[in-house]
């Protein structure tokens, strides 16, 4: 009987990084597939567009699958439909490409998830409607499901109704968040979807209102009480939602994991929501691992609820990280992994891999290099910027600047330089992957930016560098480094 053929994946690449794409695709044999490398015509792999695909790509017989590099811009879709294959993005680093087959060369699916985001606007009766939506619409883009509205004791709210029905009209799932009966009638009776949240005694409430409750507990650590507001509760034959209140640290903290430990254990099949803002909000410390810790907790409880906030400016980005945790876990759940190489979107400061190039490689590179534009790239030994002269390494950009030639008396080149060496030195002080031309990546601490913008940044980068070669017409979806020519002589 015959072997199973090996699946055959045609890697695209560009001029630079051919030889190096091969060397590592010829480390990882023997492998699950067979491989060609081709180089498609263009200096750096990142330059490649779907539109150059569908123009350039021919001879594709025996190829099973297209992989391009993980910067490729555009919509592979279309180029699947046209060439009658899967074409797909690897990771944006050759490097990576070991790890990335590592999962069987698929990207992990986050598009899955369990947990349904309430994202409070915790002062919505001091601003109007019309901010309210804003604000909603930010939260909604950052991944929320329902927009919880916060009430205050003793503050008077004469717009709360007129809030739910804004927010409504718009498409958006509404929470009212409030201890005031009153608030809490207005708010159901207005057609809240939730409400956060009832005690034992203000059960009453849901009698007058269709709205899913919150239960908690009355008095606060008390769960035999909350365990009769829950039976109380099921002989109305309505969904609903309970909440054990997770404490800040040093204030119970540990008790209430406990407490929602017990919850999920005496009760298997409820709903549970935890508030994750005694812990982002009451914590000087970066909200992307607190997160992650939290999710972790929440995936091993089924924890199907969460209640953030952004008050604080440290949690500023509280709803996007919440996002990506509850997939990330969801996803390492599924598959019975550690939450770990699915996403680096809670790494915002560090990075799992930094230095994917030792200084060795790096002077490889810089030896094959015949051209004076400058590469910069970083090691765990520094800055290296090199071009058909030589290689500098420095750990501190005021010491590579003076010995850059080709920057003096040009002022836009020279600015351009600063901004890509200060974002080298930012990477290498973090340890941070650094890729010229691209912005750091800050993982959901920082909204992505769109295809646009990062159009626009190329452009900006392609003039300040092409003004002093006399290029100055932008070629779309990137641009490569293109050095300053020596200034000519001036005459005498």
């Amino acid at each position: 009987m015959n072997a199973t053929r090996k699946e055959h994946i045609l890697f695209l690449t560009g001029k630079l990084a051919e030889k190096r794409l091969q060397r590592v695709l010829e480390s990882m044999q023997p492998a699950e597939f067979t491989f060609e490398v081709r180089n498609i015509g263009v200096s750096v792999a990142a330059l490649m567009t779907a539109q150059m695909l569908l123009r350039r790509l021919s001879a594709l017989e025996g190829v099973n699958r297209i992989m391009v590099p993980g910067l490729c811009r555009g919509d592979l879709a279309e180029v699947d439909a046209h060439i009658g294959l899967p074409v797909g993005r690897g990771p944006e680093d050759l490097k990576d490409i070991p790890a990335f087959f590592g999962r069987a060369g698929k990207v992990p699916d986050l598009s899955k998830h369990d947990v349904r985001i309430f994202a409070e606007i915790t002062d919505a009766p001091f601003i109007t409607v019309p901010q309210i939506l804003t604000r909603a619409a930010r939260y909604i883009t950052d991944g929320a499901d329902v927009i919880d509205i916060g009430c205050l004791p003793d503050t008077p709210f004469p717009h709360l109704e007129e809030t739910v029905t804004a927010l409504h009209d718009t498409g958006y799932r509404v929470s009212i968040d409030s201890f005031e009966d009153d608030d809490l009638l207005r708010g159901g009776r207005a057609g809240a979807d939730y409400l956060l949240s009832l005690k034992k005694s203000t059960l009453w409430i849901a009698d007058e209102v269709p709205s899913v409750p919150v239960l908690i507990p009355e008095p606060h650590t008390d769960m035999r009480a909350l365990y009769e507001t829950i039976a109380e509760f099921r002989k109305r034959d309505r969904p609903f939602i309970v909440d054990s209140i997770l404490d800040p640290i040093h204030f119970g903290f540990a008790d209430s994991l406990v407490r929602y430990h017990e919850l999920r254990r005496e009760y298997p099949e409820v709903e549970i929501m935890m508030g994750i803002g005694n812990l982002t909000e009451l914590t000087e410390a970066d909200t992307t691992g607190i997160n992650a810790i939290l999710f972790g907790i929440i995936s091993e409880l089924r924890i199907t609820n969460v209640l953030t906030t952004e008050v604080s400016p440290h949690a500023r980005s509280a709803v996007r990280e919440a996002d990506r945790a509850r997939r990330i876990m969801f996803a390492a759940r599924e598959e019975g992994s550690l939450p770990k190489g699915l996403d680096n979107s809670l790494l915002t400061t560090h990075a799992r891999r930094p230095f994917p190039y030792s200084a060795e490689e790096i002077g490889e590179m810089a030896a094959e290099v015949r051209d004076p534009s400058y590469r910069v790239m970083v090691s765990a030994q520094g800055i290296h910027v090199y071009n058909r002269d030589g290689i500098l390494v420095a750990e501190d950009p005021f010491d590579l600047f003076p010995r850059l030639d080709l920057l003096q008396d040009d002022a836009p080149h020279a600015f351009y330089m600063g901004v890509e060496l200060a974002r080298a030195r930012i990477a290498w002080q973090l340890g941070k992957r650094y890729r010229q031309d691209e912005e750091l990546e800050w993982g959901a601490a920082v909204a992505p930016a769109r295809d646009k913008e990062k159009e626009k940044m190329s452009q900006s980068a392609h003039t300040l560098k092409g003004k002093a070669t006399g290029k100055s017409e932008y070629q779309a979806a990137g641009s490569t480094l293109q050095a300053a020519r020596k200034k000519r002589k001036k005459k005498t």
